[in-house]
């Protein structure tokens, strides 16, 4: 009889076993939250992610052929091609893997053939980046077995450039930094710009961050995402009038946006303005996290969601009756919706000693609004991508 209580890890190389024989190595490449800067990325600002405790496995080991053989556990399904035949596949999972070996060609780095076997915890659709984990946990793995040399942030800055090129997804780079600087414990203030950062403690003997996953996806999300970059663009256009060094908004300030506001277009004008402010509330919430000011820190997830909500427009009615919901609860310390927006997750604040009563309730008050069983996901903050050893 097949054990339950097998762990993510140990399931994956069970699967790798029965399929393959041998005697794998295994990596772990953790999913992502984002604590606060949302849309702050292709706008060069500052982002607040940390790595997590869900994950994506790799049981993998080297051929002496060019064979590639691939099975995806939690799908029940494999991939065969070999290293120079890298043609986009129909499926649309092993694009992913596909795009990693296609980045290496392109590097010039030569592998023969592997086998892996994957699978994970981390949930598709909820926002946490499973993409990033899979490409980021299967080029760190290969980077190992076949000792590349590449180093952490060539691992990211590759990961990131297959999901640009081949997957076709024009993604920034924070979601594969996370997965791979993750440390436990602790957040990262990234400088989208620079590639600079910086560890911030974020204890969590008291607290947990609870996700709840709308379970929708709003056909808006993509259309609306390419507009918000379009209109932070023309916002850039009209300060740079006035100061030439301005090349994103980023080098701007909440106000020097309202000393232009009669030169933008209302839109232009709200969406520049609140990235601005979050792009100083990013710095100013990592100031906070130093003095151990849980509580003020809160009160920014809250200050994030109000100017995605009306400033940015990125988020819908789900996401707002979620974050209406925690305002009035003693337990949450903060609330706001995390992603893109038009659905996904909100990303909740929450004592401990309060977690389960906080489920209970959202989880009722949203199936009473919408009809929908309301996932939540409790999550801790992990240590980046790695080779697991017994």
């Amino acid at each position: 009889m097949q054990n339950t209580m097998l762990s993510t890890a140990d399931r994956i190389r069970e699967a790798y076993l029965e399929t393959f024989g041998g005697t794998p190595r295994l990596f772990r490449s953790p999913g992502r939250i984002n604590l606060i800067g949302e849309h702050t990325d292709y706008n060069h600002g500052f982002v607040l992610p940390a790595s997590v405790d869900k994950a994506v496995y790799f049981a993998i080991q080297p051929r002496t052929d060019s064979v590639v053989r691939l099975l995806a556990v939690d799908l029940g399904e494999s991939y065969e091609c070999t290293v120079d035949a890298l043609e986009k596949p129909l499926q649309e999972w092993p694009q992913y893997q596909l795009s990693v070996l296609d980045q290496l060609q392109k590097a010039g780095y030569s592998i023969p053939g592997f086998q892996a076997a994957f699978g994970g915890d981390v949930p598709v659709g909820a926002g946490m980046s499973s993409s990033a984990a899979l490409e980021c946990g299967l080029l760190f793995a290969l980077n190992e077995v076949f000792g590349l040399g590449l180093d952490r942030l060539a691992i990211v800055k590759m990961a990131q450039r297959a999901e640009n090129e081949y997957v076709g997804v024009k993604c920034g780079i924070m979601d594969q930094f996370a997965s791979v600087f993750g440390k436990a414990e602790s957040v990262i203030r990234l400088d989208c710009r620079s590639l600079d950062y910086e560890y911030f403690p974020f204890p969590m003997e008291e607290y947990l961050l609870i996700l709840c996953d709308t379970s929708v996806k709003h056909s808006l999300a993509d259309s609306e995402y390419n507009t918000r970059r379009l209109e932070c663009e023309q916002g850039v256009q009209v300060l740079r009038k006035h100061d030439a060094t301005i090349e994103s908004l980023r080098d701007s300030t909440p106000e020097l946006v309202r000393a232009h506001q009669s030169e933008m277009p209302e839109a232009v004008f709200r969406r520049s303005l609140f990235i601005t402010e979050e792009i100083q509330r990013v710095q100013r919430a990592c100031e906070l996290l130093l003095e151990g000011n849980l509580s003020e820190f809160g009160q920014k997830m809250y200050a994030t969601h109000d100017g995605l909500q009306h400033d940015y427009e990125v988020s819908c009615a789900e996401l707002d009756f979620l974050v209406n919901c925690t305002r009035t609860n003693d337990d949450v310390l903060g609330a706001r919706m995390m992603g893109g927006g038009f659905g996904g997750c909100t990303i909740n604040l929450v004592k401990r000693s309060g977690a389960a009563l906080f489920e209970e309730r959202m989880k009722r008050a949203y199936l009473e609004k919408y009809g929908i069983a309301l996932p939540c996901y409790r999550v801790t903050i992990t240590d980046g991508t790695s080779e697991l050893t017994d």
